[in-house]
């Protein structure tokens, strides 16, 4: 059954679905509702968990300003996943091991970039002009790219983090490539570059917050058209290297398993983006945190940890969440807790059966750290349907 509560005692009420809540979590939410320009309510989806200004798993509809912090600093960041025509009597597992070492040599994870003969132009070209018209309105931006000025070797590349690359096998046995990535470094650093505005203005202004991170530009701002202009090119970015790891993952694959073809792409979605949609009568810039969009009909990805199923969705279009819902499990811990409290062993156990690192570098993703996939589920089951459950069989970390 879902789990609904709403707290009534904050400015704009706040809705939540899930008891699994922490009270940092619930402040957090509480400083949100406080801010001027929030539309009819708050809502926090079950996977709900402290973020930097924003909680994440949070969907925040907003009059005429947008909170950059909110967006986040991995602009776009989302999932990509694509059904195959071959499945589990077709792979085996010593042809999975050349996948995973496979998929390691062709797709740069953690900061690693394409290298000089690698680098996807005819996928990066395209963003070239819009790129170089924000650093002409915006010179400082260049030199908060830093190292990310070559933004067209990232192009095709994980990152780090919870970004993950997975071969999983869904309930017919059936194989699937799911893959979690976004922006890479050029939106973290139009990210935090517009974020220092945002703080700027509202020191210009004598804007006092609750947060210094929910510094927000109000429409007709000097900096919020160039901050939407960029936050779409990111959103963009994010949308296209998806499709480029996608093809390299794809073609790693052909390389050690039978022939096979892309049956469908169940979705390419965002879960840290902001959006213009129509709410409760209004047209509102809407941003969702740790949240994918959900509408009637529409496909969506929920991934677990390392170690847990993963399902593809179809939305309900539940007015209450503003058409969403959660974006994966959520963390229940943070990272350095989870180093703490977990070992090897333990990390061993818990992704017994997947083809992926056991070493200390990734204990901090140890399925233990994040929430139960499945009690988020039950919690939403307003607002989505299971269409194709998933277990990773193959999961290549950032």
């Amino acid at each position: 059954m879902p789990v609904q509560k709403t707290l009534t005692h904050t400015p704009v009420p706040v809705r939540i679905w899930t008891d699994d809540i922490d009270e940092k979590s619930l402040a957090q939410l509480a400083n949100i509702a406080s801010l001027p320009f929030i539309h009819h309510h708050i809502a926090a989806m079950p996977d709900v968990h402290l973020g930097i200004g924003a909680t994440i798993g949070s969907v925040i509809a907003t009059h005429k300003a947008i909170v950059p912090a909110a967006v986040g600093v991995d602009i776009g960041c989302g999932m990509v996943a694509a059904r195959l025509s071959i499945g589990a009597n077709d792979i085996d597992e010593k042809s999975l091991r050349k996948v995973f070492d496979q998929i390691g040599r062709d797709v740069p994870v953690g900061r690693e970039q394409h290298a000089d003969n690698r680098v996807l132009a005819d996928s990066a070209r395209p963003f070239e002009r819009g790129l170089k018209t924000l650093i002409q309105r915006h010179p400082q931006l260049l030199k908060s790219m830093g190292r990310n000025s070559r933004w067209t070797h990232q192009m095709g590349t994980l990152g780090g983090g919870n970004h993950f690359i997975e071969v999983c096998l869904d309930e017919s046995d059936r194989a699937w490539v799911m893959l979690h990535s976004g922006s890479r470094g050029i939106g973290n650093a139009m990210a935090d570059y517009f974020i220092r505005l945002a703080r700027k203005d509202m020191e210009r202004n004598d804007i006092h917050l609750p947060d210094r991170d929910l510094a927000y530009f109000r429409e007709g701002a000097e900096h919020f058209d160039d901050y939407v202009e960029a936050v779409h090119w990111a959103q963009d970015y994010a949308l296209q290297n998806r499709r480029c790891m996608l093809d390299l993952v794809l073609e790693a694959l052909a390389r050690h398993l039978p022939p096979f073809e892309v049956t469908s792409e169940a979705v390419n979605c965002h879960h840290n983006y902001v959006e213009r949609e129509h709410h409760y009568g209004a047209d509102v810039w809407v941003t969702r945190k740790g949240a994918i969009r959900a509408r009637a009909g529409e496909l969506g990805i929920v991934p677990g940890s390392m170690g847990a199923r993963s399902y593809i969705v179809r939305g309900k279009g539940c007015a209450d969440s503003f058409c969403s819902s959660a974006h994966g499990a959520g963390r229940r811990m943070s990272r350095t807790a989870a180093t703490k409290k977990f070992s090897e062993a333990d990390l061993a156990r818990q992704t017994a059966g997947v083809i992926c690192r056991k070493d200390r570098g990734v204990i901090d993703e140890i399925p233990g750290a994040y929430k139960d996939i499945d009690t988020v589920m039950a919690n939403q089951s307003d607002l989505t349907e299971v269409v194709h459950t998933l277990k990773q069989v193959v999961c290549v970390k950032g």
